[in-house]
């Protein structure tokens, strides 16, 4: 498992349908690329200029929305993960 840095968060990404309500499969490049997904790690908080540290606004477990291009992907064995930092996260989802 990924443990991240600072104010990162690991993410592992929902992955959209492959076929749509009438049946048609989907190829990869007919997919939008989703922008979601679960939290599954974070680090331990921003550190503020006189040293007090600040804690991410997000747990494990939260369903959370990034910005399309933020962060950087890592893969572990079959796993397809996000790392990104925690001003990355536009919003939780409910």
């Amino acid at each position: 498992m990924l443990k991240p840095y600072g104010n990162r968060v690991v993410i592992q990404k929902t992955e959209r349908e492959t076929t749509t309500a009438s049946g048609i499969v989907l190829t990869d490049s007919a997919k939008e690329k989703t922008n979601e997904g679960t939290v599954v790690a974070v680090g331990t908080g921003r550190i503020l200029n006189n040293g007090e540290r600040v804690e991410i606004g997000v747990s494990v477990g939260d369903r959370v929305v990034y910005e399309p291009f933020g962060g950087t992907e890592v893969k572990t064995g079959d796993e397809s993960y996000i790392v990104l930092k925690e001003e990355d996260i536009i919003a939780i989802v409910e």
